[in-house]
């Protein structure tokens, strides 16, 4: 049995995208990454936003990184600094040099924006690939890409490391269920890449519509966007007789391909010539012992247009301190535990309660208390926002509270891409905590 509770079966030879680096001897890797954060601070010198703050730590540029030890003398990257340096503090190259961004929405309307050069795109596909050919891929696949397009990275940096690996492409994004069965059993998709839950919605549909296993190929999944537990992945891997693979990334850090789970399924590869991975207490920002969790700080190392030094995660994690059976050398992380601040995952999107909070308090039919509750709807997420009404809404006139739900739930679903449940109630009627509010309530079960 693998760390990860998931059976390892009788593997076939490793394969490497790119053998010299993923099995490069420490001392080697440590060297280039030293060479890559000396460039990535003098990059990090040309943007409104570092400048000034490493000078005031006595970093005027390269000459002042000596060795990885002085990463420790760079201030933390948090979200709130890449909302305050929109839109462009965090860049680095002339604006006419950028072919891409990608944004996601935070506590505000201010996104955080991340913006690529055309190398950076092709570094990004390059890490991609090197995930995807790791799980046992090649350019024989056929990859089906139920994942959401547009500013999500997740959709684009997936398609784009499939396509250099080499695997026919369907990009079908997410939903449309019966669709993408259809997807499968004509052009024989093998790979898929989805959230768990829409990964079990697949399977109930499955049964639902009669649809026999026989007629798809399906031998491969990339599941990521949403925390899941290892019951999950095995209850994907029994139901669908496929093998699910974990990922990780962030859009901070390009999106998909900061890290991923080998053939091995025994945490998951960061890739350390493109990222410098720390773990620290999140209360005293001091590192933890190897082994012990704590939270994911990232420097990325692969990117020009929009260099991020000492980025705050949130995410909960620690490192496996012996080395892997598949012979890389790159660090291992553990299955991310849990977050440092209050941001949720629902259905693969990030939601933060203040957003919620946000809408509701605008609306002056709306009361003072509201509370938020996620509960399992099957093997989907659904979110309830439950808010009381103003003083002078009356409860027994059912048009205009419909129309106020019905405002609610269109102004909330613009903000949060979620289409909720909401539920009106009486002014004064719901629990009022001492002390600090508790607003959310999260029924999901627990990872195990």
């Amino acid at each position: 049995m693998s760390k990860s509770g998931s059976p390892i079966k009788q593997l076939p030879q490793f394969q490497y995208w790119h053998q010299k680096i993923e099995t490069m001897p420490r001392g080697h890797l440590e060297t280039l990454q030293l060479e890559r954060l000396q460039n990535m601070v003098d990059r990090a010198m040309l943007t409104p936003f570092y400048a000034p703050k490493l000078k005031a730590v006595g970093i005027n540029g390269s000459e002042d990184i000596k060795g990885l030890d002085d990463l420790k003398r760079i201030p933390f990257t948090t979200k709130n600094d890449l909302r305050d340096g929109f839109p462009y503090g965090f860049l680095s190259i002339p604006k006419e040099d950028v072919v891409r961004l990608h944004a996601s929405s935070g506590t505000t309307g201010t996104p955080t924006t991340i913006y690529y050069s055309k190398d950076d795109l092709s570094r990004w596909a390059s890490y991609v690939a090197r995930c995807i050919y790791g799980t046992g891929c090649n350019h024989g696949d056929v990859f089906q890409n139920m994942i959401t397009y547009g500013l999500f990275t997740g959709g684009l940096g997936f398609h784009a490391g499939a396509e250099e690996v080499g695997m026919m492409v369907i990009p079908s994004g997410s939903g449309n269920t019966t669709r993408q069965f259809r997807l499968m059993q004509d052009f024989g998709t093998t790979v898929v890449h989805a959230t768990p839950s829409f990964l079990l919605h697949v399977e109930s549909i499955m049964r639902a519509e009669g649809v026999s296993r026989d007629s798809i190929k399906l031998k491969r999944a990339f599941a990521g966007a949403e925390p899941y537990s290892e019951d999950t992945r095995r209850r994907i891997e029994e139901l669908l007789h496929i093998d699910v693979y974990n990922s990780y990334g962030l859009s901070e850090m390009n999106g998909p391909g900061v890290a991923f789970e080998c053939q091995c399924k025994d945490g998951l590869h960061i890739w350390e010539d493109g990222y410098i991975p720390e773990i620290v207490n999140p209360d005293t920002l001091e590192p933890v012992p190897d082994g012990e969790i704590g939270e994911l700080v990232i420097t990325i190392l692969c990117r020009e247009a929009t260099p991020i030094l000492r980025y705050r995660t949130r995410d909960l994690t620690g490192f496996y301190t012996e080395p892997c059976a598949c012979g890389r050398t790159h660090r291992r992380l553990r299955r991310i535990t849990g977050r440092s601040d209050d941001m949720l995952i629902i259905n693969g999107v990030n939601v933060f309660p203040s957003q919620i909070e946000e809408v509701i308090m605008a609306m002056k039919e709306v009361g003072n208390n509201y509370l938020i509750e996620i509960e399992k709807d099957g093997v989907l997420d659904k979110l309830t926002v439950k808010t009381e009404v103003g003083p002078d809404i009356f409860m027994d006139d059912s048009r205009p509270l419909n129309s106020l739900r019905e405002r609610i739930r269109k102004t909330l679903q613009a903000s949060i891409t979620i289409n909720p449940r909401v539920e009106l109630h009486e002014s004064g009627s719901l629990p009022v905590s001492e002390g600090k509010a508790k607003r959310v309530y999260d029924k999901r079960p627990k990872d195990v």
